[in-house]
């Protein structure tokens, strides 16, 4: 007899033997015993968890005959009844797979449904198995939508995916869906104990942890495994030959990586990374070996002693906890999470894994509270600029130092009652100019640093108190201060004000606090010039040409766009007294390929009924039909803005209320 790999030979053939869903074997179970069956069923999960699985073992509770013969629907079968039996062999009459991947047209559905007319032959329902049924094409989905919903009494859908995304929302409808969940590694691990129990294959429990981890929630990957590791190791599992078989890291160098980490030795982590190199083991499984030490890490930094005692790795993560803060532990899990995508992005998948482990050490230590120290600042002979965090406690010792000018007292509040009194203004600070700059240079102290910015008041605070609205505008200068200044030879060091201390001294007296009564009525606002066109006969001419086309519809898209921004400065008698000769004048180079002035010479012809030939030249148009059309908009838009402001009604209402006006735009000409 021929070997039977361990994913066949162990399939569960009843809802007792299913590993790892409890949750759909109970609700399952439920149904068939209380008679509450669904018509269409739909399995969903990632591969090898157990959907065809469930569809088998549903099939034969539904056509189960008991061991002898008088049997009906339950949630146990037997096994040994004929139902059982030709189902667990694939040859049941009445029980029908079908694999969308490779039978996913129109036609095979056609043939399903026209088998679905038919009553089972043998047993008591018929049951139609569609796997992978996310790859089945719109149409087919469509055609098989009116079975799915209104089967008859003796037919139940089954279908698994991998994908229920990609099913139309009209299938999912229809059917009753269970998600089958990836299986834990302790669940598997259990079951491959159990079955190389049966098999009589010694294993290593480090084996058996490296296997369960790899199946990755996948009970059948994990059997398919074992079959392999078998063969690897000659009819016996050792952790060591299971772990070269799989190209698993040792836990050790990921142990001696985080260490470096921790304590930011980059050489000792570059020496790791060339003995993986060596050794010829995958950076990938690097990456995911240190991604499991971490999370083992931060479990025990967040729930000490919530790590499972009988994992053995659960030591090193133990010991390896303290030597990283938890939010430093959170960053490299992160890094290592992400790196993994960036493998293939990398001239090599080690150079790869030196940049994410690198990418660790360009973060600040955890141990001054997690916040980078401040570099000691370069020196001016070195070229360097001090940053903002060093140079600003200098600048506020520096300014608390310099002794600050007594302020100038507050000018006393205006009267409100009496608007037409300005208030008297502050004299001015005496601001002279240096003669020379070099001069000014010469006699310079070192300048103390200014205060912050933030400490000096601005300008406004030294003004006097007002009420009501506040017109701004320029005030007449006293005769005083229009007087020329004097400009001495030299400048003491308090005497020089730079153009900033100018602009914050600027006397009061500049500006004119007092209110001002609003105008009677509001004044018109500027209208723009008229477009200027310079009419000439040969433009009424062209023009009325123009309008003539137009009227026979022969112009149209870029022949029409020509014809508008042409303009004519031309028209002789041609050579042989045949015809005439019109030249046109266009700006636009696009418009003068000659394809578009041929349409227009034909349009010319067919209007004017005589031999018309036209020629163009460059330049810009000065009496065109565009331009006429835009002056007499902007003459009817005007005119309509005089009669609106003309208005009685309008002038009462500006009269009337002080913030009434036209809002610019909003007339329209009618």
């Amino acid at each position: 007899m021929s070997y039977v790999v361990l994913a066949r030979k162990y399939r569960p053939r009843s809802f007792e033997e299913m590993v790892g869903q409890d949750h759909v074997v109970r609700a399952l179970t439920h149904a068939l015993e209380q008679g509450r069956l669904h018509h269409a069923y739909l399995f969903t999960g990632t591969r090898g968890i157990g959907k065809t699985t469930v569809s088998r073992i549903l099939a034969k509770s539904l056509n189960c005959t008991g061991p002898d013969g008088q049997g009906g629907i339950t949630a146990h079968p037997c096994g040994v009844c004929t139902a059982c039996r030709e189902i667990d062999a694939d040859r049941y009459i009445d029980y029908v797979e079908l694999d969308a991947a490779s039978n996913r047209s129109i036609d095979e559905i056609r043939e399903l449904i026209e088998r679905a007319a038919y009553k089972p032959s043998v047993g008591r329902f018929k049951v139609f198995m569609i796997d992978e049924a996310h790859q089945l094409t719109k149409d087919a989905f469509n055609a098989l939508l009116k079975t799915l919903e209104e089967p008859p009494d003796y037919l139940k859908f089954v279908l698994a995916t991998t994908d229920p995304e990609k099913m139309l929302p009209t299938v999912l409808s229809r059917c009753l869906q269970f998600n089958l969940r990836p299986m834990a590694p302790q669940t598997v691990a259990e079951h491959l104990t159990h079955v190389l129990e049966t098999e009589q294959v010694p294993v290593e429990p480090g084996a058996l942890r490296l296997l369960s981890r790899a199946a990755r929630g996948s009970m059948r990957d994990a059997l398919s495994l074992t079959d392999q590791a078998i063969a690897y190791g000659g009819g016996q599992l050792q952790e060591a030959g299971v772990r070269a078989m799989l190209g698993t890291v040792d836990r050790r160098h990921a142990e001696r990586i985080v260490q470096a980490l921790a304590s930011r030795d980059g050489k000792a982590v570059l020496v790791e990374v060339d003995g993986l190199r060596g050794r010829g083991l995958s950076a990938a499984g690097t990456l995911e070996e240190l991604a499991r030490l971490l999370q083992q890490m931060a479990v025990d930094q967040a729930v000490p002693g919530a790590l499972d005692e009988t994992d053995p790795d659960t030591e090193a993560a133990r010991r390896l906890a303290p030597v990283l803060a938890p939010d430093e532990t959170q960053l490299l899990y992160s890094m290592v999470v992400h790196g993994r995508a960036e493998l293939p992005l990398a001239p090599d998948e080690y150079a790869g894994l030196v940049m994410v482990l690198l990418r660790f050490l360009a973060f600040p230590s955890g141990e001054s509270g997690g916040r980078p120290t401040a570099a000691p600042a370069p020196s001016a002979a070195q070229g360097g600029r001090p940053s903002a965090a060093l140079v600003a406690p200098a600048v506020a010792a520096a300014s608390a130092a310099v002794p600050v000018p007594p302020a100038q007292p507050a000018a006393a509040p205006a009267p409100a009652v009496a608007p037409t009194v300005a208030p008297t203004p502050v004299p001015a600070r005496p601001v002279t100019r240096p003669a020379a700059p070099e001069a000014a240079a010469a006699a310079r102290p070192p300048a103390a640093p200014r205060p912050a910015p933030q400490d000096e008041p601005p300008p406004w605070m030294d003004e006097a108190p007002f009420e009501g609205e506040v017109v701004a505008r320029p005030a007449a200068r006293s005769p005083r201060a229009a007087d020329p200044e004097p400009e001495p030879a030299s400048l003491s060091a308090s005497q020089e004000v730079s153009d900033e201390d100018r602009w914050r001294d600027e006397p009061a007296a500049h500006i004119d606090l007092t209110p001002e009564a609003p105008p009677a009525v509001a004044a018109a606002p500027l209208r723009p010039a008229l477009p200027a066109v310079v009419r000439t006969p040969l433009g009424d001419r062209w023009a009325e040409a123009v309008a003539g086309m137009q009227a026979n519809n022969s112009l149209v898209a870029l022949v029409r766009e020509l014809a508008l921004q042409s303009e004519l400065v031309a028209v002789n008698t041609a050579a042989d007294g045949q015809g005439e000769h019109w030249q046109l004048r266009v700006e636009r180079e696009p418009l003068r390929a000659p394809p578009l002035v041929e349409k227009l010479q034909k349009a010319l012809q067919a209007w004017s009924g005589q031999a018309i030939h036209l020629t163009t030249a460059s330049g810009v148009a000065q009496d065109s039909p565009a331009l006429r059309e835009v002056e007499r908009l902007a003459r009817r838009q005007r005119e309509a803005e005089e009669v609106i402001q003309s208005d009685p009604l309008v002038q009462s209402l500006l009269a009337q209320f002080s913030t009434a006006r036209i809002v610019p735009g909003s007339i329209k000409p009618v």
